[in-house]
């Protein structure tokens, strides 16, 4: 469903992101509870959205472009 002509913003659980960035879910928490991926706690647990996922992914994808390790 679309509001506005703006696309839904999907809000993503740990275990989802786990699974879309092909990582571990210990992995993944341990990066978002050291501020590393983009996060929000909510009622105790962490929620992610994609937009905002596919953004960081993006910059760090250029970041370390030039890296040669």
């Amino acid at each position: 469903m679309k509001r506005n002509g703006a696309r839904e913003q999907k809000i993503m659980t740990l275990r989802e992101v786990a699974g879309y960035l092909g990582l571990h879910v210990m992995t993944v928490y341990k990066l978002t509870r050291e501020g590393r991926v983009p996060a929000a706690k909510i009622g105790g647990q962490w929620r992610f959205k994609r937009d905002v996922l596919d953004g960081w992914l993006e910059t760090q994808m250029h970041k370390h472009s030039g890296d040669t390790n």
